[in-house]
């Protein structure tokens, strides 16, 4: 079968390698049909996320396929089905594993990134424990977005309730249009998504987040003012990386507001912990997901309540996946979500 590895930085390769193993008793045998390229690959492909640097690796922890075979323990998953899982591979016996917080695991490792190898090959073996069964009138395109998608629900129940409240998310890929996204569902009073790309803005206002700003033509206080007036803003989530974000955000959150932190900084950013003590904000990090995340994301995907066609602005086949990277490299301001074939399905 086919592997696209990423045998060191800059660098893809198309393998050919034998068919999976046999199966366990609680796994499940998945034909790979969708794997999403997620901002974290790219890091890696830069050789710059601060937290995954093993090579070669093969990547895809964004994927949705049929399943195929199951083991002799798996009884909710039948061939045929569509299925998706969760990459979290925790140890189960740290302090945050016992108290459930296993997204945080102390000896966390992701499929795909800073662990084995992940599901970017025509087959791949998925434990039943974290597998997700993807409704039948969802498409694969959808069944890979799961794992983003519950990036957006965990962050956004990171700030507590949302309802009635302004919000900020500073970033409007993929991960920024989710939490945003998320952020009207849930009940924000008003949503402003803040971008330097005019595209990726309108894509935010196809996936219904309406108040949009674009840096490079507005300031991000004329932004907050034009769309909130004197009621500013009380939640803020940065899904962009950058020190300004993060700066503008502190510096304009209500006294006693709520900044969470979703995106990768490749600098450390500098905090003025003196003026975020002085105004008693909430400063929080979030992590990934946990197994609740994915049903919900599942769910309101499943409801028409989180849209993701919008965002697909790419597709490649597997063949072509070093080309994929290249693209993103050369098109940053185009690209979107860039979703892999690995069938034509």
């Amino acid at each position: 079968m086919k592997q696209a590895v990423l045998k060191e930085p800059y660098l893809v390769e198309i393998i050919d390698v034998p068919g999976p193993r046999e199966l366990k008793a609680n796994e499940i045998l998945l034909k790979v049909h969708r794997v999403g390229v997620c901002g974290s690959d790219i890091h890696m492909y830069y050789g710059k996320h601060p937290f995954a640097n093993t090579y070669p690796m093969v990547q895809g922890h964004e994927y949705g396929g049929e399943v195929v075979a199951v083991g002799s323990d798996v009884t909710k998953f039948k061939p045929g089905m569509k299925a998706t899982a969760r990459p979290h591979l925790v140890c189960g016996h740290c302090p945050a594993c016992l108290r459930g917080q296993y997204n945080v695991c102390q000896n966390l490792k992701v499929e795909g990134c800073a662990g084995p190898e992940g599901a970017a090959q025509e087959y791949f073996i998925i434990p039943k424990d974290r597998a997700v069964v993807i409704p039948e009138q969802m498409s694969y395109d959808q069944a890979a977005m799961i794992e983003p998608i519950a990036v957006g629900a965990h962050s956004t129940k990171r700030a507590g309730d949302l309802t009635g409240k302004n919000v900020v998310v500073t970033g409007a890929g993929t991960i920024g249009n989710l939490v945003a996204q998320f952020a009207v569902a849930r009940g924000a009073k008003k949503v402003l998504i803040t971008d330097l790309v005019d595209l990726k803005l309108d894509i935010a206002r196809e996936c219904g987040v309406n108040e949009t700003a674009n840096l490079k033509k507005e300031s991000f206080d004329d932004a907050v003012k034009r769309v909130f007036g004197d009621e500013g803003f009380q939640v803020a989530f940065e899904a962009a990386g950058v020190q300004s974000a993060l700066t503008a955000l502190i510096g304009g959150v209500e006294n006693g507001g709520t900044v969470v932190i979703i995106g990768v900084y490749v600098q450390n950013p500098v905090v003025n912990m003196g003026f975020l003590g002085e105004h008693e904000l909430n400063v929080l990090g979030s992590m990934m997901y946990r197994h609740e995340d994915y049903l919900e994301a599942v769910d309101w995907v499943a409801q028409g309540k989180i849209k993701t066609s919008p965002l697909i602005t790419q597709y490649y086949p597997i063949s072509e996946y070093f080309d994929a990277y290249k693209f993103i490299e050369a098109n940053a301001d185009e690209a979107v979500k860039v979703m892999i074939k690995v069938t034509n399905a």
